[in-house]
């Protein structure tokens, strides 16, 4: 099979969610949204502001205001008002697993990520059951290269939190890593089960991709367009396929989504300029090819296509 230059990514990812004192219906709104589960970024940040700034709580519950506030500001990577507020967490409770882990994911964004994993261990050693800081350490040790360690601890964060999809997320990437097709499908499938996304239905359709069965792969590229149509992932990965299966008209037409969607993405500009090869619209892809290399002088797939056609840059 000719491959034309990839434009399709594997994503592992980590996450940390509070693991702290629960709302219930007695609290006020502000601590109820404060440590509520599905808070969005934003709303948790101010929430646990008037929560902090009103003094209306102290000691663990205090504490857990803090480590939520600095899960909040982690997710707009304000990283290191974070690292304060768990800092001030671990300080008012030093037995409070969620701001060990919350302090770990800001120490792998920082890209230190042995501190990382001594903070991920520190909330293990507190709650041996606490599922989300087995999968961020598993993410640690795989962005350090160590699988089978990575394995291990997605393993246990499955078995204590059967329901956490972004494990088998993690899980199956490591699986496509070690070339296990079986296996990584079977955890991105379990993945769209709990949370179907764009990312799930990319990620097992490079799996399906890379073990040749072109038309999953296709048809999970294409419910990942469904799902975000102005996503540009979804048409390009597509679009991919088709040029491999032949499909010249259907791969030009994914390509001129991709486009509309995301413009800057080179390998996009190259395979649309292929497509128009083989359609034998050989000005059209000069075209693309000039503005692939625009974007990337480097992309030798461009240049030697360029070339072929006789065209200059």
């Amino acid at each position: 099979m000719r491959m034309l230059t990839l434009t399709a990514a594997l994503f592992g990812a980590a996450i940390a969610m509070s693991h702290a004192p629960v709302a219930s219906a007695g609290d006020d709104p502000a601590w109820q949204v404060c440590v509520g589960m599905a808070t969005a970024p934003n709303d948790r940040i101010t929430a646990c502001n008037t929560v902090i700034e009103g003094r209306t709580e102290t000691g663990k519950r205090l504490a857990a205001a803090y480590c939520n506030r600095g899960h909040g500001l982690t997710e707009k990577r304000e990283l290191d008002a974070a690292l304060a507020d768990l800092d001030e967490a671990v300080k008012l409770d030093p037995d409070l697993a969620c701001a060990y882990s919350n302090r770990g994911r800001v120490y792998a964004f920082k890209r230190d990520l042995d501190r990382a994993i001594a903070e991920y261990d520190r909330a293990i050693q507190i709650d041996p059951t606490f599922a989300l800081a087995y999968n961020n350490r598993g993410n640690a040790w795989q962005n350090k290269g160590d699988l089978d360690r990575a394995l291990a601890d997605f393993n246990l964060a499955i078995k204590f939190n059967p329901q956490l999809a972004i494990a088998y997320d993690n899980r199956g990437y490591v699986y496509h890593r070690k070339r296990d097709a079986a296996r990584a499908i079977a955890d991105y499938t379990m993945e769209i089960k709990l949370a179907p996304d764009v990312l799930a239905y990319i990620n097992r359709g490079n799996v399906y991709r890379d073990s040749e069965q072109l038309d999953r792969a296709a048809a999970d590229y294409g419910e990942a367009a469904r799902i975000a149509p102005t996503d540009a992932r979804g048409w390009r990965n597509r679009g991919l396929i088709r040029l491999f299966q032949g499909d010249n008209k259907g791969g030009l037409a994914d390509y001129d989504k991709a486009l509309q969607y995301d413009p800057s993405d080179a390998n996009s500009w190259n395979n649309r300029g292929q497509a128009k090869v083989r359609l034998g619209d050989k000005t059209g892809a000069a075209a693309d090819f000039r503005k692939a290399l625009e974007l990337r002088p480097d992309l030798k797939t461009a240049q030697e296509a360029l070339a072929r056609l006789g065209a200059t840059r």
